[in-house]
């Protein structure tokens, strides 16, 4: 792969900072480079074929919605935006807040209401907003993807089981209750059929991880629900056939009735859309080794935002398991990304009737790996071990996004990450006197008194090391390949740190042990060092390696440096 491709500041770019990263990998493109672009694309393409569908069912619309954003918005932003391997489409983030658009104000307030965000991205990006959605506390972001995830799991039941639910409950208690009353419903062929979709995806993904497997599920469970003739809900039984041909290009019906009534709604689709297409981005550059345009991307994800309406399509944003299946499959710029869109287009000018025969329990099956894996429940553990404070904005947010409604959870969580922020701030002001033994204590811990020893760097943090803080962190990412043996962190003078400074601490912890990296921690106040320990920092690097004092620190490198050699 060209050095150029795989750094973006291999050599200046001419264009400007708000140039697409597909006009800039261009400029070293090759044909080794397009077959890679190509493989990748189609791959992608057809993994994101059923989740398309499977995402716009779930929001209460036709599956060639779906597929309709898929093409226009997936093709426009890797078009258009800042990071070189990004996938973008519908995704789980939005099923909920769409559903409950187009059961309060129809097709023409989603469509407004999907305009209104596209707008407000553009904003974002154009001002340079690109680094403040990591203004939001990980207790917070955490708290909305658990949510949406039980969410998504509680209108994929009735498809699961096949029941027969007549009434559509736009609320988690009323599809629960549903669920409950009508279970004596259950369809046996349509239950056995999810199950063993389910069953299937779950041993793919554990012990054939490089398979495709909703494709595979997808293909067998339509294949064995036709052969055996079972009586199943499909896609062409609950929406008849889905067109054939390009998505038509037309003008809605835009609500200036409804323009404030919206923009709560637009300004949620709007803060997820960012939240989800810049983990992903994240994501993508620590799978690839790129770094991406955060500002340029979410622009992109305005254009394509706006654009996406005028084909009847719903919001978009990235996808993270798409954009991982994209650079496990080869990707090397965004041109593997609009090969993911043409893709789905072909199918859908050659193969439309054939979806027509997916059973809905198939792809019921495929959202609940979706919301288990979106969910990153692994996290919650962490988050648990963590403060008082990191626990009850969890609780709040995640109780909030499940039993009230998502606008008021994302309303409440940047309350809760502004409030949060200023107490940590305020905490960390201190006063003391300096008497001989604090002098002589500061003595462990000078940058002076205490000389490194060659194979050793040392980087400090200085004040309180919070969300919105920790891409301070990218200094050391950047100059990892020249780092020597051992990094030590002096955090003597770190004043504070909450859930997100600690998670980014580990990523840094993990990324530098995998290149074979050594990190040290030369000293800890007392809030950092009872967080590091509930967050159990230990089983990362070792507890030989967290060290009281710089000099203890510095002791320990040379220890460590004499075994090397």
């Amino acid at each position: 792969m060209h050095e150029e491709l795989r750094n973006p500041t291999a050599h200046p770019n001419p264009f400007g900072e708000f140039t697409p990263r597909s006009i800039q990998c261009l400029r070293h493109y090759s044909k080794n480079t397009f077959v890679s672009d190509l493989i990748a694309g189609i791959t992608v393409g057809l993994v994101a074929l059923p989740l398309a569908m499977a995402f716009a069912i779930a929001s209460g619309v036709p599956p060639q919605a779906g597929l309709y954003t898929a093409i226009v918005a997936g093709f426009l932003i890797s078009a258009l935006g800042g990071s070189r391997t990004q996938i973008g489409g519908p995704t789980g983030a939005f099923v909920i807040v769409v559903y409950g658009i187009i059961a309060q104000y129809g097709m023409d307030g989603l469509y407004t209401c999907t305009c209104m965000a596209g707008v407000i991205l553009v904003i974002m990006g154009l001002g340079k907003f690109g680094t403040a959605v990591k203004f939001i506390p990980r207790p917070v972001v955490i708290g909305f993807t658990n949510g949406i995830a039980i969410l998504i799991v509680s209108t994929q039941l009735k498809d699961f089981f096949g029941l027969a639910i007549d009434k559509t409950h736009g609320d988690f208690i009323g599809r629960i209750a549903a669920v409950f009353h009508t279970f004596g419903t259950l369809n046996v062929a349509a239950t056995s059929l999810s199950v063993l979709a389910l069953a299937a995806l779950i041993l793919i993904r554990n012990y054939l991880p490089r398979i495709p497997g909703p494709i595979v599920v997808l293909i067998f469970g339509t294949a064995a629900a036709a052969l055996f003739d079972l009586p199943v809900q499909t896609i062409h039984s609950q929406f008849g056939d889905i067109p054939r041909g390009l998505p038509e290009f037309h003008i809605p019906t835009f609500r200036s009735d409804l323009f404030f009534t919206l923009l709560s709604p637009a300004i949620t689709v709007a803060m997820l859309g960012a939240i989800e297409s810049l983990l992903s981005a994240v994501v993508a550059d620590r799978m690839s080794g790129d770094k991406h345009n955060s500002n340029m991307e979410l622009f992109a994800q305005g254009v394509a935002n706006m654009a996406s309406p005028l084909f009847g399509g719903l919001p978009a944003t990235g996808a993270i398991a798409r954009t991982a299946t994209n650079i496990r499959s080869g990707a090397s710029t965004p041109v593997a990304g609009m090969v993911h869109a043409l893709t789905l287009l072909v199918i859908l000018l050659l193969g439309a009737p054939l979806a027509g025969h997916i059973p809905l329990g198939i792809l019921a099956a495929i959202l609940l790996i979706v919301a288990y894996n979106m969910g990153e429940w692994s996290q919650v553990p962490e988050i648990l071990r963590l403060s008082p404070a990191s626990v009850v904005v969890w609780a709040i947010t995640f109780a909030l996004t499940v039993f009230a409604d998502l606008t008021v959870a994302v309303e409440a969580g940047l309350a809760m990450a502004a409030l949060l922020y200023i107490r940590k701030v305020t905490n960390t002001t201190t006063l003391e006197k300096v008497t001989p033994q604090y002098i002589e204590e500061d003595a462990e811990h000078s940058l002076h008194l205490n000389t490194l020893p060659e194979g050793a760097v040392l980087y400090r943090i200085h004040g309180p090391f919070l969300f919105g803080a920790t891409e301070k962190l990218q200094v050391i990412y950047d100059e990892m390949d020249s780092l020597p043996p051992i990094i030590i962190l002096r955090l003597w003078n770190m004043t504070a740190i909450d859930a997100t400074g600690i998670h980014e601490l580990q990523n840094l912890a993990k990324a530098l042990r995998k290149s074979g990296r050594t990190l040290l921690i030369g000293g800890l106040r007392d809030q950092p060092k009872k967080m590091l320990e509930n967050a159990e920092f230990h089983r990362i690097i070792g507890s030989d390696n967290i060290c009281t004092s710089l000099r203890t620190a510095v002791s320990r490198a040379k220890f460590l440096l004499e075994q090397k050699s």
